[in-house]
């Protein structure tokens, strides 16, 4: 019913207003705090209302278009093991961006895909754990020895671990890894051990080398990248990350 205005007559309640906020997952308790609420159906933080100072440093920043400058949406069709080398671990798109950034990121690349796994088509799901993340196709230059950034896709938590194997077996992940790709796939267990034994050979050459970023795709939509860690320090990096080290 509709309730009394303050000239003592009657109307519908005010709509709340809603002013769009850029959040990292990392920041969400922070934010929340300071006064921010989630629209559960756009998946997204907002303030109630303008004015409120403790959430001016999440003010939204421009959408990013839908495709991304030189994306390659074709790239890399159905689901496969996507070894990164070792020299490159752990630098990656993501790591190059301020939270803020990579939320827009995420955001655009998730909202495309209607918040389904590009790959397979599954939901997110709070029970099984799965939720919707961003994985990245590269392409690699093997003559300049650079690794440029092509595709941005959506993928779910079991498509995303099967793409990178070989964390998957640093975490204990293998057999569920292997079993998601054989469903997903429809691969018999001797195909699918072909694939990922094919995937590591050409992991192991790329490993070889030392390759530099080229992240124009995200540059050139007016995203700005912190500097990369310098090459040579990529694989000490990476295996202080793998061994939980500061």
């Amino acid at each position: 019913m509709p309730r009394p205005r303050d000239d003592g007559t009657r109307g519908e309640p005010p709509v709340e207003e809603r002013i769009w906020l850029d959040v990292p997952f990392a920041e969400k308790d922070e934010a929340k705090a300071a006064g921010a609420r989630w629209d559960g159906t756009a998946r997204r933080w907002y303030a109630p209302r303008a004015g409120i100072a403790a959430l001016e440093r999440w003010a939204a920043a421009p959408e990013l278009p839908t495709l991304l400058p030189g994306e390659d949406r074709s790239l890399g069709s159905g689901l496969y093991v996507d070894l990164v080398p070792s020299s490159c671990w752990f630098t990656n798109a993501r790591s190059c961006l301020e939270p803020r950034d990579w939320e827009r990121v995420r955001r655009m690349v998730t909202a495309r895909a209607g918040n389904v796994c590009e790959i397979c088509g599954a939901e997110p799901d709070r029970a099984q754990q799965r939720w919707m993340e961003v994985h990245e196709r590269w392409v690699y230059d093997a003559r300049l020895r650079v690794q440029t950034l092509r595709r941005l896709i959506c993928v779910c938590t079991p498509c995303h671990t099967v793409t990178h194997f070989g964390y998957a077996q640093v975490r204990g992940l293998e057999r569920q890894a292997f079993a998601h790709l054989m469903s997903v796939t429809e691969m018999g267990p001797s195909q699918a051990r072909a694939h990922v034994d094919e995937a590591f050979a050409v992991w192991e050459e790329r490993s070889r080398h030392v390759w530099s970023l080229d992240l124009s795709m995200l540059t050139d939509a007016g995203i700005r990248v912190l500097p990369a860690p310098r090459a040579r320090d990529r694989v000490d990096t990476a295996r202080r990350t793998l061994e939980g080290e500061p």
